[in-house]
């Protein structure tokens, strides 16, 4: 390259290299005071934030949603990792944990008698009661697409979540007929599964079955006695054939163990259908079984019933008068006008009662014996009431044992538990011959509510005008022999249906041809146990927990499509100790059975030869004082004597797993420290006082 031609590209790059730097400077300088300005800004707005009404604070506060949000966060976040924690670890850390707490626990009772060199011996039929078996979809609408073969009562309960009104219009039965509704098939789930959970963790028969397997039972010995329990007794029959598939299959049980009877072990309603059962497996074809007058006696050696609502329940009145109970009477109180109002396309209480009035095998739990059994206006069993004539059948009666007849969980003082329901607290106190009762049977329905025709959930209470409504709080007060009268007043066509499947008297003459009708033979008081005279049955039930006796209502509000009753939760008794709070009576029992329903028939009505037992069947009662857990690892306990968790009690499972293995009641193993069904034999304990009221209303022999 010449000198020329190197002098030229060195002055060519000297301008470039200059004035790059050149433009570099101005550019730095630019972002220089972009910066200034930027902080300049940040400054101005710091000084903005710090304003006279907030210059005390640095950073923004947090709002009550905020803190809402993340204590939600925090536990739900807990909760998710506790339970993946628990469903990951071993099973023995909880076990040592609750040992290192309580220290050692006692053996299962399979377990200590398995020690003890007990066996399996005869087979084992349980029979759930109402609510507690499973029930899976065969047939469904539109909105049920994807549910076939999964449970929609019992599980998870998932789909009651996703799909409300569509659960709502599965799970319900028809109205007039009293079976599925056209395009609707629910079945019940069969075999041990059954039953043994009612939702995860919650068990009904599972710690029972898992005591049975201890001394070797398996599935080929025990038979879960699976039921739709929505259905009146005999129509388990017509639609399911499940009557004859309990005879096909306890005649298998007994036929593959050597002609070894079985072992029956009903519980809460399931009591009340295996007594229908009975007399249906006995009655001639068609409309029994045809088994004939001795299958009882060739098949079962006994039937050990659990919480055996023998003679009702007041809960079922209630549930069927205004769809409450205590524990959802609390819970409107606390949230008022929540669960009546369309949460989520969800009207609750409205929905929840027509639900529940379409299930017939509910009429079953309706009280039996009228006022003889469960007392009257001015008179109840369980204490010393307003009548002369009561304390003086009292002191004629020969079947007091002189054991204290006073046990009381609360003060029942102005308490009456034969009024079972009432429209005001003033009218549980107070003689029936002072105060006026109106007739409400005549009044008129035809003044209905305004707007009442734009009702889409039928519940009949929409037919109710104000002057009938008026009329039923104007009777202020109804016993067990008026409470049928205003159930048919409130709701005919309910009650015509379940008229034709149950009845709630007491029989004058049983050898009357009207008893061959089905709706008496679930009604011990209306039917003659089997004629098996080494049959055993025992009455085994809790006590020393508040259970609902009686109720106190009030009107509600008028509203269209509203239902007018409620429970008076504003009503407590002048004591802090009273049996009246929240607007519920309470008296001694296993939280929903009474002690006269569960005790009664073991202790009176069947005890020897009786009208009601005329082949003089054995009978035995033993009661379960309730104890809850120690702690919350205890989980649900194992002497609790709730109505259901009274499946889970040490001492009852014991009790089954003996009489299994082959003893009878009297043999001298079956006993416990406190309570022993041959001492039993003598004298009553919370029936006991109940027992002396009767003899001089209820002619048993």
């Amino acid at each position: 390259m010449s000198n020329r031609s190197l002098s030229f590209y060195r002055s060519y790059l000297g301008s470039k290299t200059m004035s790059f730097l050149r433009r570099r400077k101005v550019a730095d300088s630019s972002k220089l005071r972009i910066s200034n300005l930027s902080f300049e800004k940040e400054d101005d707005k710091k000084e903005q934030y710090k304003s006279p009404q907030r210059r005390s604070y640095s950073s923004k506060k947090w709002s009550c949603w905020d803190n809402c949000c993340w204590f939600i966060g925090v536990i739900g976040s807990a909760w998710w990792f506790l339970l993946f924690f628990y469903n990951a670890m071993p099973d023995s850390i909880p076990q040592y944990v609750t040992m290192a707490i309580t220290g050692p626990l006692p053996d299962p009772p399979g377990v200590k008698l398995r020690k003890e060199g007990l066996t399996a011996n005869h087979p084992v039929v349980l029979v759930p009661g109402i609510v507690t078996g499973g029930l899976e979809l065969w047939e469904g609408r539109q909105c049920a697409e994807g549910l076939l073969g999964k449970r929609l009562w019992g599980g998870s309960f998932g789909e009651f979540y996703k799909r409300p009104l569509c659960w709502l219009e599965h799970i319900s039965l028809d109205n007039e007929t009293g079976f599925d509704p056209p395009g609707i098939r629910v079945r019940p789930v069969s075999g041990l599964v059954a039953a043994d959970y009612f939702a995860r963790g919650y068990f009904v028969w599972a710690v029972t079955i898992a005591n049975l397997a201890h001394i070797g039972y398996e599935e080929k010995s025990l038979y879960m006695a699976a039921y739709d329990w929505r259905l009146s007794f005999q129509n388990t029959e017509v639609r399911d054939q499940s009557l004859s598939r309990i005879k096909s299959n306890i005649e298998l049980l007994v036929a593959t163990h050597g002609g070894k009877k079985v072992v029956v072990v009903p519980h809460s309603m399931g009591v009340q259908y295996f007594l229908h059962f009975m007399k249906w497996v006995e009655t001639p074809a068609p409309r029994g079984g045809g088994g004939g007058s001795d299958w009882c006696a060739r098949h079962i050696k006994a039937v050990m019933n659990v919480g055996a609502p023998f003679l009702g329940s007041p809960k079922s009145i209630a549930l069927h008068f205004s769809i409450e109970v205590r524990d959802i009477a609390n819970l409107r109180a606390q949230a008022p006008g929540f669960l009546d109002k369309d949460v989520f396309g969800l009207q609750t209480f409205k929905h929840l009662m027509r639900m529940f009035r379409t299930w017939d095998a509910t009429f079953s739990m309706v009280p039996k014996g009228g006022e003889t059994i469960w007392g009257g206006l001015d008179w109840s069993p369980e204490i010393d009431t307003f009548d002369d004539s009561t304390k003086k059948r009292k002191n004629n009666s020969t079947r007091n044992t002189g054991q204290n007849t006073k046990r009381h969980m609360c003060n029942t003082k102005g308490v009456n538990y034969g009024r079972l329901i009432l429209f005001g607290k003033e009218w549980s106190e107070i003689h029936s011959s002072k105060f006026e009762r109106a007739d409400f049977k005549n009044v008129s329905k035809a003044d209905e509510i305004a707007n009442s025709s734009n009702c889409d959930i039928w519940l009949e209470y929409h037919e109710m005008g104000k002057k009938a409504i008026k009329a039923v709080a104007d009777h202020k007060v109804y016993t067990a022999g008026s409470i049928l009268d205003l159930l048919h007043y409130v709701a005919p066509k309910l009650m015509a249906r379940g008229a034709s499947h149950f009845s709630y008297g007491i029989a004058d003459n049983l050898d009357d041809p009207k008893y061959e009708h089905y709706k008496y033979w679930s009604n011990p008081l209306e039917t003659k146990l089997p004629n098996a005279p080494d049959m055993e049955i025992f009455s085994l039930y809790g006590v020393g927990l508040s259970t609902e006796r009686g109720y106190i209502y009030k009107v509600a509000t008028p509203s269209n499509c509203n239902i007018p009753f409620q429970i008076d939760t504003s009503v407590d008794g002048d004591s802090e100790d009273s049996c009246l709070k929240g607007g519920v009576f309470s008296g001694d029992g296993d939280e929903t059975v009474p002690v006269i329903s569960a005790g009664f028939m073991c202790a009176k009505g069947w005890r020897g030869k009786t009208r009601f037992n005329p082949s003089g069947i054995r009978t035995y009662i033993r009661e379960y004082n309730h104890a809850p857990p120690a702690n919350l690892l205890e989980g649900r306990g194992t002497q609790s004597a709730s109505h259901v968790d009274l499946l889970g009690n040490f001492a009852l499972i014991e009790d089954v797993l003996r009489v299994a293995a082959g003893a009878s009641a009297l043999d001298s193993k079956l006993r416990s420290d406190d309570n022993d069904l041959v001492s039993l034999l003598h004298g009553f304990y919370s029936v006991n006082h109940l027992l002396v009221v009767f003899v001089g209303n209820l002619h048993v022999d």
